[in-house]
C-alpha cells in the first residue's frame, strides 16, 4: 500500500500562515503522540534527540504495558478458579490487551500515517483563498473539540477507576490483617506486594499503564479525526468552487478551466480518503471488538455491584461504561460524517446554474453527481461500516452478550 499525491514543487507555498495553520491542526496530537514516543515515527521533522527520547519513551511504554498485562493474564488462567472473579479481571486485562495491539499498530504503521500528515500540510501549503483556509479551520476547530472530548471521557473514566478501586474500595482481610486493594493481581509470586514500597511503585506503574491506554485510544482517534474532517473541509472547498464555477466560466479571459480543477482534486480528495480507510481500517476495528466486549463486561460489572449495594463500584463502573460508550459513538460518527460529507457533492453540482454553462460544459457536471452515489466509507477491517447504524449495533450486541455472560455466570 504506497500513496502518492500529485506532484507539488516543496516551494509552491500560498498561504503565509501555513506554519500556525499545521501547528493547530497537529498540536493536540502531537501531545499525545510525543508521550508515547511514536511523533517521531509519524513526522519526519524531528531532532535527533527527540528520536532518541522517543526510543526510550517506546521502550518504556511498552514495558510497562506488558508489565499490566503478563502477571494478571496469567493469573487469571492458571491460578484464579472463581469464575466470577475471572468476569471481573477480563475487563481491565482485556483492554490493556487491546490497548497494546494498537500500540504496535501505531508504531509498525507510522510511516504510513507520516505519509497522510505530508499529504494534509501540503494542502494547507497550497491554500491561496482566504475562504477556503477558514473553511479548513472550521473543521481543524471540529477535530480539536473531539479530541479534547475523547480525552476528557476517557481519562475521567480510567482514572476514577484506578484511583477508587485503589482508595475507596474495602481492602479484602486475609487472616488476621487487611489487605490492601491491587487493580491487577498475579504480583504475589514475584513480590511481596502489601509491603511498602513496592506497593506504592506498582501502585505508580499501573497509574502510569493508565495513561499509557487511554492515550493510545485517544491517539488513534485523534489521527483518524484529522484526517477524516481534513477530507470533509476538503469537500466543502470543492462545493465552494462549484457555487462559483458559472460565474468564472462565464468571465472572460479566463485561460483555466475550473471545471477540470475541481474534478482533478475532487478525485485526489477521494484517492487520500481511501488511503485514510486502509491505514485505519484494522485499528477501527479494534476499538468495535473492544468496545462490544468492554461495554458489556462493564454493563455486566453495574449489575453485580448493584446486587451487592456498593455505590462507590456502581459510580465508577457508570463512569466508566459511559466514556466506552461516547468513545465508540465518537468514532463511528466521524466515519458516518465521512459519508455524508463526500456524498454532497452531487447535490451541489445540480444546485449550480449549470443552465448558462454550454452543453458540452453542462454534461461534465454528471461525473461528479455519478462519483457522489458512492461516497467513501470508514471501514473496521473491511467487516463493518463506521455509522451510526453501526454504534446502534455495537450496543444491541453488547446486551446479547450480557443476557449470555449472566446466564452462564449463573
Amino acid at each position: 500500500m504506497h500513496y502518492r499525491p500529485r506532484n507539488i514543487a516543496a516551494d509552491f507555498l500560498n498561504n503565509s500562515n501555513y506554519e500556525n495553520d499545521i501547528n493547530y491542526v497537529l498540536q493536540m496530537c502531537r501531545w499525545v503522540l510525543k508521550f508515547l514516543g511514536i511523533w517521531p515515527l509519524v513526522y519526519s521533522r524531528t531532532s535527533k534527540v527527540e528520536k532518541v527520547i522517543s526510543v526510550a519513551l517506546l521502550i518504556t511504554c511498552f514495558s510497562d504495558l506488558l508489565f499490566s498485562l503478563i502477571p494478571p493474564g496469567c493469573y487469571i488462567i492458571f491460578e484464579e478458579n472463581s469464575m466470577n472473579t475471572r468476569v471481573k479481571l477480563l475487563g481491565p486485562v482485556g483492554f490493556c490487551l487491546s490497548s497494546t495491539l494498537k500500540y504496535c499498530y501505531l508504531v509498525l504503521k507510522g510511516k504510513v500515517f507520516a505519509q497522510c500528515i505530508v499529504h494534509v500540510e501540503r494542502d494547507w501549503r497550497i491554500v491561496d483563498n482566504t475562504k477556503h483556509r477558514n473553511i479548513m479551520l472550521k473543521h481543524a476547530s471540529i477535530s480539536r473539540n473531539l479530541i479534547a472530548l475523547c480525552a476528557t471521557f476517557l481519562c475521567t473514566g480510567g482514572m476514577s477507576f484506578q484511583i477508587m478501586t485503589q482508595f475507596f474500595s474495602k481492602g479484602k482481610i486475609k487472616g488476621n490483617y487487611t489487605a490492601r486493594p491491587m487493580m491487577y493481581p498475579g504480583y504475589d509470586t514475584l513480590f511481596d506486594t502489601q509491603s511498602s514500597p513496592t506497593y506504592e511503585i506498582i501502585f505508580t506503574i499501573h497509574c502510569f499503564s493508565g495513561f499509557i491506554k487511554y492515550g493510545v485510544t485517544t491517539a488513534a482517534f485523534s489521527l483518524a479525526v484529522i484526517f477524516v474532517t481534513h477530507i470533509c473541509g476538503q469537500i466543502r472547498i470543492q462545493i465552494a468552487r462549484l457555487e462559483y464555477l458559472v460565474k468564472s466560466k462565464l468571465t472572460k479571459g479566463t485561460h483555466r478551466d475550473p471545471l477540470a480543477n475541481i474534478v482533478r482534486d475532487h478525485v485526489e480528495v477521494l484517492r487520500f480518503s481511501r488511503y485514510i480507510e486502509e491505514a485505519l481500517r484494522e485499528i477501527c476495528l479494534a476499538e468495535i471488538v473492544e468496545s462490544t466486549l468492554i461495554i458489556c463486561l462493564l454493563e455486566y460489572y453495574c449489575l453485580m455491584e448493584w446486587e451487592n449495594s456498593d455505590a462507590i463500584a456502581i459510580i465508577t463502573y457508570f463512569i466508566l461504561l459511559t466514556s466506552f460508550i461516547f468513545n465508540i459513538l465518537i468514532f463511528c460518527y466521524i466515519g458516518e460524517t465521512l459519508t455524508e460529507e463526500c456524498s454532497q457533492i452531487g447535490p451541489a453540482s445540480y444546485e449550480v446554474e449549470w443552465y448558462k454553462l454550454a452543453p458540452k460544459e453542462a454534461c461534465d457536471l454528471i461525473l461528479l453527481s455519478t462519483v457522489s452515489l458512492y461516497p467513501p466509507k470508514l471501514t473496521a477491517g473491511k467487516i463493518f461500516e463506521l455509522s451510526l447504524c453501526t454504534f446502534g449495533s455495537v450496543l444491541q450486541t453488547s446486551v446479547v452478550y450480557l443476557n449470555l455472560l449472566r446466564t452462564v455466570s449463573n
